[in-house]
């Protein structure tokens, strides 16, 4: 019974956003309490464990995702983006165009949502495409996988962080991890299928697109150097990487826990990462481009202004996941998996595809299978929960469809008509999330 309360909790939750088109934490609320009083939660119980399941996932992710988005319009607003694009292109040449685009979307991605860092590179795309006479779907498509994979598989991105902090994993190690998964991934979806689409339909590639017309994105003057934004772009990702590569050396050498240790412990939280990541973004993009400090406050408050709604949205999925647990259903699936040899990275992965395909959100996904999986991480002791994460992460982002705003977003900006979209992005998302699952697994086998 809990599984198929669930299914139709799921299936409410669909027809919700779908069909009457009701605002989506709206509706994952509707669901929870829908869920909620199905799995027979004593009623006057049911607000404290929605409440717990929204404040435990936002205190989680709230420093990091805040942080974060400031960074990424700070460095976006002083043209250090545009920089990094632009210079990578530049010295790689039209040969290897496509590699230039993957790198400087990888370099961008990491620290820009998904969405905010599709329009920020777009119209470079747009310009590079009419520039060399090419098509935009070529470069277009790599830079969206890369773009994707940074989403689902990298913090200080949303969806992996909440859920690496839900299962106790590292943050270095995660992202470590993510990097050496991403690269694969990328160049397998990204670049080889779409060789393999131009053998065998290269009119869908070639063909004369209507553009859609992007709003004017003017660059400022006096734009930071590659040198200096490329450093505040990844400044995060190297002090996360640097203390997990320390922590891991000291723990296989035996060394023991000192004030060094702690101290590099301390700069490599994710929070703590971030936040001085942000304080040298404040200088590098615009004390030593001499504007004002109220200027760059303001610059930081436009920058958290947009994500009202999606912390709301993201509240909502932990309110769920909260529910699910509360209710039992992840007991119960740990009972049903109790004698079972099933993976627990391959359970997280058909959890996550399940739900990534059922509701559309990467992001909802991972958060509502970590519900559904860690009761059974208390099975396995023995599992890499940085793998677990992962696969997680692997899992939600399959198969973007009719359901998926980026679906829409994608088919539009590059003109395309909705059954080339689902043989190209499609298909290139569930591409991605079968690649990751496959590098993950292998990477089990020695971890």
């Amino acid at each position: 019974m809990p599984l198929i309360i669930t299914s139709i909790g799921i299936l409410i939750l669909l027809i919700l956003i779908m069909k009457f088109k009701i605002n989506t934490f709206i509706a994952l609320i509707i669901v929870a309490f829908f869920l909620a009083l199905s799995l027979q939660i004593p009623p006057d119980k049911i607000a404290d464990s929605i409440e717990k399941g929204l404040g435990d996932t936002l205190g989680h992710i709230g420093l990091i995702f805040g942080l974060g988005a400031m960074l990424g319009k700070l460095l976006s607003h002083a043209g250090g983006s545009h920089q990094i694009a632009v210079t990578l292109i530049d010295k790689f040449g039209v040969k290897k165009i496509q590699w230039a685009v993957i790198v400087a979307s990888f370099i961008v991605g990491i620290t820009l949502f998904y969405e905010v860092a599709f329009i920020l590179l777009i119209p470079i795309i747009f310009t590079i495409a009419r520039e060399i006479n090419m098509s935009v779907l070529k470069l277009g498509f790599p830079m969206a996988a890369t773009l994707l994979v940074t989403h689902s598989f990298l913090p200080p991105h949303p969806g992996v962080t909440a859920v690496t902090l839900e299962y106790g994993a590292n943050v270095g190690q995660v992202l470590l991890i993510g990097i050496i998964v991403s690269i694969p991934t990328v160049i397998i979806g990204g670049v080889f299928y779409l060789k393999l689409l131009q053998k065998i339909n290269p009119l869908l590639l070639n063909k004369p697109r209507n553009i859609y017309q992007l709003e004017d994105n003017s660059i400022p003057e006096n734009i930071p150097s590659f040198i200096s934004s490329l450093l505040t772009a990844l400044f995060p990702v190297i002090l996360m990487a640097l203390g997990a590569i320390i922590l891991a050396i000291k723990d296989f050498i035996g060394i023991n826990h000192n004030i060094f240790f702690e101290f590099i412990s301390f700069i490599s939280n994710a929070s703590v990462a971030i936040l001085i990541s942000l304080l040298l973004a404040i200088y590098t993009m615009g004390i030593k481009r001499k504007i004002a400090v109220s200027e760059l406050m303001n610059v930081c408050t436009s920058g958290i202004n947009t994500l009202g709604f999606l912390f709301l949205v993201i509240g909502g999925g932990g309110a769920i996941k909260q529910v699910l647990l509360d209710g039992g259903v992840g007991d119960y699936i740990a009972k049903i998996f109790e004698d079972s040899t099933i993976n627990p990275i391959i359970l997280a992965w058909i959890i996550a595809a399940l739900l990534r395909v059922s509701l559309g959100s990467g992001t909802v996904a991972t958060l509502s299978t970590a519900g559904l999986v860690i009761p059974i991480l208390s099975q396995t002791p023995d599992v890499n929960l940085a793998l677990v994460t992962l696969a997680t992460g692997a899992g939600s982002c399959i198969l973007s469809h009719v359901n998926d705003a980026m679906f829409w977003m994608i088919k539009e900006y590059m003109g395309m008509t909705i059954k080339e979209t689902f043989a190209t992005y499609t298909v290139i998302s569930t591409i991605i999330s079968f690649v990751g699952l496959g590098f993950i697994l292998i990477l089990d086998i020695f971890m």
